[in-house]
This record gives C-alpha cells, structure tokens and sequence, in this order.
C-alpha cells in the first residue's frame, strides 16, 4: 500500500490553467486514482474552464464542470515530484531536484470541441505513458 508520503506527486501548469493542465490533470486522476498526487495551476489563470475544453471530456466520461482555474503558486511547485509544463513560458518557477518536462501542446482557448478532441487524446496517451512510468498499477 502506498502512504501519501510515498506517492508521486505531479503538477501541470499551463498559461490559463483553463484547458490543457486541466485535461492532464483530470485524465491523472481518474487514470491513477489515489497512486498519485495531481495538481493543476496557471501563471495566469482564467476565470472559468473553457467549456470546450468540458464538453471533450464530458465525451470521455469525465467531468471537470466544477473545476475552477487556480494561480501557479511557488508551494506548488516545492510540493511537486514532476512539473508539466504546457506553454507557461519562463513564468515557470524552476527549482532544483524537480523533474520538468514540457509538453508542446495547441493551446485550446477559443476552439471548438472539434478542436480540443485532437488535443484531449494527445494528453490522454501523454498521460498514461508518465502513469506507467511513474506509478505503474501493480504499486498500488
């Protein structure tokens, strides 16, 4: 059994926290369950999820209606084991012992849904790529 001291812990930031990192964050959670700690934040977060971005996952059976973009915060990112950058730019505190990757992604604000799908399940198989390497299921 994995105590909460034990699990890996990954936060994804992207500029508005109101699209990719919520995707990545939400497809952690439900993929991962209690194996890993997910956090998502933005350098400058919008007001609201885009609805694009809740309609996609909707599709998947996942429901981030009730998420609500939260600012990047230093405690943030000394909490994190992994940092997911998604396009923050250089507002990316950076502090040493972290693992930072960035993930080149189309930034979803103002599409449709049409155009967040692509986006949606590129995240997806990022995902469950960093979960086998990270927390694979038999460490549960």
């Amino acid at each position: 059994m994995t105590t909460p001291a034990e699990r890996p812990s990954v936060l994804f930031v992207c500029i508005h926290n109101a699209g990719r990192s919520q995707m990545a964050a939400a497809f952690l959670t439900h993929l991962a369950g209690d194996r890993v700690e997910v956090r998502s934040a933005g350098s400058a977060p919008a007001d609201t999820v885009n609805p694009a971005v809740v309609e996609a996952m909707a599709e998947v059976d996942i429901d981030i209606s009730t998420e609500v973009p939260k600012v990047l915060t230093v405690e943030a990112v000394q909490a994190s084991d992994v940092v997911i950058t998604m396009g923050c730019g250089d507002t990316c505190p950076v502090f040493p012992g972290k693992r930072y990757l960035d993930w080149q992604l189309p930034d979803p604000a103002g599409q449709g849904v049409a155009a967040v799908r692509p986006i949606r399940d590129e995240i997806e198989m990022r995902i469950r790529g960093l979960l086998d390497e990270i927390a694979p299921a038999g460490q549960a």
